[in-house]
């Protein structure tokens, strides 16, 4: 299976290469991050009321201070989906001063 050559493309031949289908729904979490915990509360809280996002779990990153919400997704991990799905969240997390940190499949399981 061939991928783009970017960040995204790398990602998904790595976890093709480890036996992962991804021709099948998985979740994935895409990971935003804010230094306030206010503006993360709000991420949080306006993420789940759009339809695209499943859950969000919110975090604070015990070394660094900052605030972690991961957003999860039920959806094909797509080369172009997940970039489209990477713009989109980013650009509500933006409005409220937070930023992406990456996208990951959690533990290869189908959802």
């Amino acid at each position: 299976m061939q991928f783009p050559n970017d960040d995204n493309g790398q990602l998904l031949a790595e976890i093709a290469a480890e036996g992962i289908d991804l021709s099948k729904m998985h979740q994935v979490d895409f990971y935003i991050l804010f230094e306030k915990e206010v503006d993360a509360e709000k991420f949080s809280k306006e993420i789940v009321s759009d339809a695209l996002v499943q859950n969000a779990k919110l975090e604070k990153c015990k070394d660094t201070g900052v605030w972690e919400v991961i957003a999860q997704v039920q959806m094909v991990p797509d080369h172009t989906l997940l970039g489209q799905a990477e713009q989109y969240i980013e650009s509500i997390a933006n409005s409220l001063n937070g930023y992406g940190d990456g996208w990951g499949l959690m533990d290869g399981e189908e959802a």
